[in-house]
């Protein structure tokens, strides 16, 4: 079981508080949704939580059964989606397919053929992700973070670039995860986590 607990977490950038007083325990085997208006932190907390970013108060444990983990090996449990992080766009599909596994490998059966055609995008394995559409660079993101073997899966902004027909596709995909993962979404589309169990709002730690 992975456990993500937040203790009166704090975040500011020079003298402004983004939020501050965060007490969250986040539980692998459900889903929780930060939702509040642009601006009001929800991609920052999700960064936190990662450890993409540094904390100015409190403190976060990540625990695997027991143990207390260490950066480094949390890092290898986390998979994320998100519009500020960028794919490697001189690579073809199958070469970003075959250079991800190096560091994180994709969920048990699954090859880059096959996560190729689970994103419906078979027809482009040979083309350079620099001549995607910004919907179909967004699928790929959201399929990295849907088929690695990571037990925590983090989506900020989900459906952003995607048309009705990628929208669809998002719910079939994020419906499909594992129950032993934990999810978790920062958004302000409730029609991207109509199915969370959990949702907070990000101002009320303002």
């Amino acid at each position: 079981m992975l456990t993500i607990k937040a203790e009166q977490l704090g975040k500011k950038y020079r003298k402004e508080w983004i939020f501050r007083r965060v007490d969250l325990t986040l539980t692998a085997g459900t889903s929780y949704t930060f939702v509040g208006p642009n601006g009001s932190g929800k991609s920052t907390l999700l960064q936190l939580l990662t450890g993409n970013l540094p904390i100015s108060e409190g403190k976060i444990t990540y625990t695997l059964n027991g143990t207390v983990l260490e950066s480094e090996r949390w890092f290898r449990q986390v998979s994320i989606a998100a519009p500020y992080l960028e794919l490697v766009e001189e690579l073809t599909l199958d070469e970003l397919l075959v250079f991800h596994q190096t560091f994180k490998p994709f969920k048990a059966g699954l090859t880059s053929e096959a996560v190729a055609e689970r994103l419906l995008l078979s027809h482009a394995r040979h083309k350079e992700i620099k001549f995607f559409s910004s919907g179909m660079k967004q699928r790929v993101k959201l399929g990295l973070a849907f088929f690695s073997d990571a037990p925590v899966v983090i989506l900020d902004e989900p459906t952003s670039n995607l048309d009705r027909q990628g929208a669809a596709w998002y719910h079939e995909q994020v419906r499909q995860l594992t129950p032993d993962q934990l999810l978790l979404i920062g958004s302000n589309q409730p029609e991207e986590y109509d199915f969370c169990p959990n949702v907070l709002d990000v101002m009320q730690w303002k």
